[in-house]
């Protein structure tokens, strides 16, 4: 669970820094009989499910029900576990977990509590030997304003390949095998019109790209509310920059960072896979990458996934992109 934590920063760093030492994990279990259903899902067949979902300023967040309980799950390909929200989900016994430290984005965290939870069902998709944590949330439904129940992350997606779809606000989940081959292989009306590779590094997307001609190392997160661009990334990167504004980041524990927002331009992937201009920070993202355990220089989100409809593959460490539709009036 090295990054719990450290997620809940990316997605809400244009507001609040949310590690702090107060902010402990802890974990769950789960029989057979408690399920997550996505009330609002449209079940394919047994391999596909289509799921629409809505966005909380910038974060993707679906509605579900588990323990019957009904809110919000927010997708984020960039927590490792099944996070469940302390507020919601109490833990009544804490004995008999594994225990260890999680670096955080300021400080180092409480001891974590992980546990395996011997099966997890996702709608009609049968899960086993899943990990789930439990972590107090309050902070993000207070300033997000919503009723949230948890975070969906990497140990369940990995299980399928992930369609995220901004134009028709849906992800569409598609079971694969172990080669990361779907079962259902009918799944897209749209045309796939360009691919890229990727490397998972632990659980973390890593990309190799470009600002302008200097090559930089990317990861991808939808749950980055703003992309981040590591400040010692290079003179010359770093003149596409355009910053705008300050903006003071500060976490429950009154530590306080001042990062620079503004714009970056000429980003792309490959010669074919470019894009416009995106919203993004320029900070410091050394401790980040200690939690990540690799070396980034910057980090993707929903600014990335506003410009592409993207394909997650997992097991064939692939991003697969789609046409977007053609808007008429």
């Amino acid at each position: 669970m090295k990054k719990v934590l450290l997620c809940i920063w990316l997605y809400l760093s244009a507001i609040t820094m949310l590690i702090a030492e107060d902010h402990r994990a802890r974990s769950v279990f789960f029989s057979s009989d408690q399920n997550i259903v996505f009330s609002e899902a449209e079940i394919l067949n047994e391999y596909t499910a289509r799921i629409p979902f809505k966005l909380v300023d910038r974060l993707i967040v679906v509605e579900a029900e588990l323990l019957n309980k009904k809110g919000n799950f927010i997708i984020d390909t960039g927590s490792e576990t099944l996070i469940l929200n302390e507020v919601h989900f109490p833990l009544k016994y804490e004995h008999g977990n594994r225990k260890r430290q999680t670096t955080g984005v300021i400080e180092v965290v409480d001891d974590t509590f992980e546990q395996n939870v011997k099966e997890f069902i996702l709608q009609n998709f049968n899960l086993k030997n899943k990990t789930s944590d439990i972590v107090n949330l309050s902070h993000i439904e207070r300033t997000k304003k919503m009723r949230l129940l948890g975070i969906i992350g990497y140990n369940i997606l990995k299980d399928y390949e992930v369609f995220i779809d901004m134009h028709l606000n849906q992800i569409t989940l598609s079971k694969v095998d172990a080669y990361g081959n779907k079962y259902d292989k009918n799944v897209y009306a749209e045309k796939i019109i360009d691919t890229v590779s990727f490397k998972l590094k632990n659980h973390t997307i890593v990309l190799e790209g470009f600002v302008g001609d200097k090559k930089v190392t990317f990861g991808l997160d939808t749950a980055a509310e703003f992309n981040q661009i590591d400040k010692k990334l290079g003179r010359k990167a770093l003149k596409l920059f355009y910053p705008k504004k300050r903006m003071l980041l500060s976490g429950a524990s009154d530590h306080k960072i001042e990062v620079v927002a503004g714009k970056l331009f000429r980003v792309r992937l490959s010669e074919t896979i470019y894009f416009g201009p995106m919203n993004t920070i320029l900070t410091n993202l050394n401790k980040m990458n200690v939690a990540f355990g690799t070396k980034l220089d910057g980090v993707l989100g929903y600014e990335f996934f506003q410009q592409k409809r993207t394909i997650i593959n997992y097991q064939k460490e692939k991003l697969y992109f789609v046409n977007s539709p053609i808007l008429r009036n």
